[in-house]
């Protein structure tokens, strides 16, 4: 149902609660990726835990869903369905970080952004297990298992979670944590927004105050010889080096460096956690490829979360995913033939990511580990309904050419469209995540960008 304008009253009396029509209504409901439309029958931005507290409990007796959202990165996904009968609860006013130096923790309130993080923890000499852009939320990255630089060195970054502080469908603050509702943090770690809406998190650090990372940079046409030698040099790497290996294509921009814009370039980044000298002859092999461009170098940790070059502010885009069993000459010929120089097509990026190490070995949680040796995400630019439309066709077109090579898993975090949520988890993993979100939301009350045993 959605309200109507005699029973609204108690969703405006829980807290700043904007309605269609209301000043400031299209603004809270516009999610970071601007291809996305957003229709709820309400959106709230709540600046406390009990102000999340009360609009839960206002919307469920309306009869209305809740849907978690900080920044809308992965806002695609959820507005695939409807929602008409959605409070979109977004989190952007609820912020905070705190560190503990000693025990090497992070309490990090729902909204938080990355970036903050890894700000307050650097002067400790430590780090978090952050993405590829400073400005995703931390909450919804962990809650969908965490790839960081750091993950086949650390693993997930679900697995690196000591509690979860959330809001539960019948409106109660519950911390969920290995001694206290220990089936709810299982499935929290890498289950998704389907449980509750997540005021605030504690995650462990790690002590890592420097870091060697950058990119290595070559023009598009160099892309054969590229990919081929990064595809073999992962194969025996150290679980210290985490790397990606992207094809960028860059529209004419003023505000780009010189080296980028109006380019189309094959672009190798990540980090290596060795010292100077043992970095030096990992990388070898590939600066023996004569890059344009090599950053590669020991930086401060804080700076890794800039390396990726990921847009610093909200842009419209489309993309598909996912996860490669292996990466033979003939799924880099399937790539480089509906990715590669030469190919005159809308995609802004065709990306590999190398997984295996401390990825692949079973952690906690209900995403323990990612089966897979590489994610494949291809991403398309959507500044309109007929770009994005294109562009689905362009980043559908990219996976469905290395199908072959696919594993049939799913990384959620990656996942901007409507999938089998069951390819996100191992078989007894998605009954334990389906039994759990009956215990604690038997009525469906949140929505989620991948559901798990609701309505979409």
């Amino acid at each position: 149902m959605t309200p109507s304008l005699t029973d609204t009253s108690t969703l405006r009396e829980a807290g700043t609660v904007l309605l269609p029509g209301d000043s400031g209504f299209e603004a809270a409901t516009t999610p970071w990726n601007l291809a996305v439309v957003q229709r709820p029958a309400a959106v709230a931005v709540p600046r406390s835990a009990d102000e999340v507290a009360r609009v839960v409990t206002a919307a469920t007796a309306l009869g209305l869903r809740v849907a978690p959202q900080s920044t809308g990165h992965g806002a695609a996904a959820l507005a695939f369905g409807s929602l008409a009968d959605v409070v979109l609860v977004r989190l952007h006013e609820l912020t905070g970080v705190r560190i503990d130096p000693v025990a090497r923790t992070a309490r990090v309130l729902g909204g938080t952004l990355w970036r903050d993080v890894v700000a307050a923890a650097s002067p400790h000499g430590l780090a978090a297990l952050h993405g590829s852009a400073g400005d995703v939320a931390v909450a919804g990255y962990v809650l969908g298992g965490g790839l960081s630089f750091y993950g086949r060195a650390h693993g997930l970054a679900s697995s690196h979670v000591r509690a979860v502080e959330l809001v539960t469908a019948d409106g109660t603050i519950v911390r969920a944590s290995a001694d206290d509702h220990a089936d709810l943090f299982w499935a929290l770690r890498g289950g998704g927004g389907n449980f509750g809406v997540v005021v605030a998190l504690e995650i462990d650090l790690v002590p890592v105050a420097d870091v060697v990372a950058g990119m290595l940079l070559w023009d598009l046409t160099r892309a054969p010889e590229v990919t081929r030698a990064w595809a073999r040099w992962t194969a025996d790497l150290p679980d210290s080096t985490t790397t990606s290996l992207r094809f960028l294509r860059f529209p004419p921009d003023p505000e780009l460096p010189p080296f980028l814009s109006g380019r189309s370039l094959v672009v190798i980044d990540g980090a290596i956690l060795e010292d100077d000298g043992h970095a030096a002859e990992l990388l070898a092999p590939l600066r023996a490829l004569a890059p344009e461009v090599d950053t590669f170098a020991r930086i401060p940790a804080a700076g890794l979360v800039d390396v990726h070059m990921d847009p610093p502010g909200p842009v419209p885009g489309v993309s598909d995913h996912a996860m490669l069993a292996e990466l033979p000459d003939a799924a880099i010929d399937a790539l480089l033939e509906v990715a590669g120089p030469g190919v005159e097509l809308p995609l802004m990026c065709a990306e590999l990511r190398h997984l295996g190490g401390a990825l692949a070995r079973p952690g906690v949680g209900a995403l323990s580990r990612l089966d897979g040796a590489y994610a494949l995400f291809a991403l398309s630019p959507a500044p309109t309904p007929e770009m994005a439309s294109i562009g689905e066709s362009v980043t559908t077109a990219v996976v469905a050419a290395l199908e072959s090579w696919t594993n049939g898993s799913t990384l959620l975090n990656f996942a901007d469209r409507a999938i089998d949520v069951a390819t996100g988890f191992e078989a007894d993993a998605w009954a334990r995540l389906v039994e759990v979100r009956r215990t604690v939301d038997p009525d469906g009350v949140f929505a989620a960008a991948h559901p798990i045993g609701d309505r979409r």
